[in-house]
This record gives C-alpha cells, structure tokens and sequence, in this order.
C-alpha cells in the first residue's frame, strides 16, 4: 500500500493529519520549520523539532545543511544523536549532489550517503531530478529517493514558455502529442529525424514529473533495490493519484493535496442526498 508522508512543519497540519489515520511520516526542511516556530513565540527550534517527531509514529525527515561530504556525515550525526532518541524515527536529507555551479565536485551526497548507510542512518536522497540521480542513490544505499515532479513539471513548462501555476496539472501527453505534429509532413527519414530531436520538448526522454517517477520505480523494480522512492512535490491530487497508480513507495504531500483527494462535487450531492433520506422511521433506530 502507498504509505503517505505529510510535506509541512506545522505541527497543527502534522496532528489534523495524523489522527485522520492516513498519514505514515513527515518531511519538511529548514525553511518550513523556521516559518512554524516563528509562529510559536518562547519555543525553540530543537524543541520545535522533538514536538514534531514525537507527534508521528512514522520516520521524520530532517535536512543537513552543508556541501561537503565530511558536513553531511558529521551534521547527520548530530542530528540522528539529538533528534533520534525522541521517538526512534529520524531520518537524515542529504542531497544528491551538492554542486551549485560546473566545476564543483558532483559526488559529495553520494559518497555521504553511502558513508551514513554504513554507519546504520536511515537517509533520503533529496532533490533528485533524474532517473539516473536516483539510480546511484540507490546503489549508495539511500533509505529514501525523493523524485522533485513538481519541480520537474516547472522545469519543462519554462523550457516550452508556458504559463502556469504551481497547482496546474501539466499533462505529458500534451507534451507529446507536440512532438508527434512534427511527423506528419512530408520529409526524408533524415530530416523527419532531425527534426524531432530539434523539437524535443522532454527533460532527457522524461516528459514529465510523473513520467520521472515511473521510469525510477520501473529501474528499481527491476534490480530489486531495497530503497523506497518518495514522490516528491507533489502539486495536485491528480499527480498523487497517477504515482499511487504506478506502485510509487510513498508520496509526500502538503496538507490541502491531501485535503483534496477527498473531495468531489458529486460526493458533496451525495450526502446532501444521504441525509434528506433519513426517514424518521430510520432515526428511531438510533435512539
């Protein structure tokens, strides 16, 4: 079964969620929790933090924050010593490459990832663009691979100057069906071929956020990797639904998605319905 993680540090979000019986863990990182403790005056962060993780039975992701791989080991250390003993669920963020421009050193989440498997911390390879990025976070070890699809979708409306709202679903079939215009004049083999590469319009064959999720959960479905993928930025109840479809781990999603996976204009008929058909002669068996 899909487990759902809930994407917040709103510790309110955190508790409404989890006693809805659907949630299995949290993520969250710096920025989101430095807005909920900002809305907390006189708690600290580390308090902060410990009130989260004792507030789910499921692991609780929390994110290092340097660039090297001796940074992340120690910081993940840190954490999981301080943070772990609270409710045994911490899980440690490292990202899959920490380089911010060319010429930086690409595999420092990878080296500390693989350090931190075998030191016994659970991770969760972050910010991860391809298929490929999750391939080795795989063979490091990570715990976790979390695919950014929103980001990924964002990327791909750019490319193609498409405006939107981070709400909006973006359908690869569309994308698609851009590319499959290009068919249809009458050209040699040649020029048809060049030009369909010249009006690529996916991300290295990914066409979507979506899309990149499939193709992780197809490359780790077939050599068996024990790490679980976690459908990240999740933007829409339709996106959540096509990763549950494809047998994803986990989806992490904020708290109005999983609001509204719940709710349908029909439904809300239905019970207008359900209710008008309480007869009295059906009440008075309840009292």
């Amino acid at each position: 079964c899909m487990q759902i993680f809930i994407d917040t540090a709103d510790l309110n979000e955190i508790r409404e969620a989890y006693s809805w019986g659907i949630v299995d863990g949290v993520t969250t990182n710096p920025s989101l929790i430095k807005k909920a403790v900002d809305r907390r005056p006189g708690l600290s962060m580390r308090d902060y933090i410990r009130d989260i993780c004792r507030s789910v039975e499921g692991p609780v992701s929390l994110e290092v924050k340097g660039v090297s791989t001796e940074q992340m080991v120690q910081e993940a250390e840190m954490l999981y010593e301080r943070f772990n003993p609270v409710n045994g669920n911490v899980v440690v963020k490292v990202p899959v490459c920490t380089a911010m421009e060319d010429g930086q050193p690409l595999f420092e989440g990878i080296r500390a990832i693989k350090t931190l498997e075998g030191r016994g911390i659970p991770t969760n390879a972050t910010l991860v663009m391809t298929a490929e990025q999750a391939l080795m976070a795989a063979k490091a070890g990570a715990t976790y691979a979390s695919p950014f699809l929103g980001r990924v979708d964002d990327y791909l409306r750019t490319k193609l100057d498409i405006a939107f709202d981070k709400s909006d679903y973006y359908d690869p079939l569309c994308a698609r069906h851009l590319e499959e215009q290009t068919w249809e004049e009458e050209a040699s083999g040649a020029e048809l071929y060049d030009r369909l590469m010249r009006s690529d319009i996916s991300d290295n064959g990914i066409y979507s956020g979506v899309d990149l999720v499939d193709s992780i959960v197809t490359i780790y479905d077939a050599y068996g990797f024990d790490t679980q993928v976690i459908a990240a930025s999740v933007r829409n109840a339709r996106q959540a639904r096509e990763v549950a479809e494809m047998g994803v781990d986990i989806a992490t999603l904020p708290y109005h998605v999983i609001e509204d996976m719940l709710t349908h204009p029909k439904t809300l008929e239905g019970m207008q319905l359900f209710t008008r058909d309480v007869v009295p002669e059906y009440e008075e068996l309840f009292e």
